[in-house]
């Protein structure tokens, strides 16, 4: 098992910047894959970063060259740095943890860009 735990959402005007944190706790060396989804109000959760055990990373279209994903291994912490941010990157924002048997969800955190 996996346990997740975001934080670090706030309410941001456009242009500003925030930073993401997901503690992982458990059966943390079995996780292959972290990452970060989003949810909009009305919207279907989507994508926004992955980062692999080895280090390589996945980017959404609409956040790359603004957002950076990395990794604390020693700390078990992923994080997520958002620059520029943009009324449209208002949503909840749900960390997940794949294994070889599942994937991992977080409870997730609010983040609100006001114009």
């Amino acid at each position: 098992q996996v346990q997740l735990a975001e934080s670090g959402g706030d309410l941001v005007q456009a242009g500003g910047s925030l930073r993401l944190s997901c503690a992982a706790s458990g059966s943390t060396p079995g996780i292959a894959v972290m990452g970060w989804h989003r949810q909009a109000p009305g919207k279907q959760r989507e994508l926004v970063a992955a980062i692999i055990s080895g280090g390589s990373t996945n980017y959404a279209d609409s956040v790359k060259g603004r957002f950076t994903i990395s990794r604390d291994n020693a700390k078990n912490t992923l994080y997520l740095q958002m620059n520029s941010l943009r009324p449209e990157d208002t949503g909840v924002y749900y960390c997940y943890a794949s294994t070889v048997a599942r994937n991992y969800w977080g409870r997730g955190t609010q983040v609100t860009v006001s114009s």
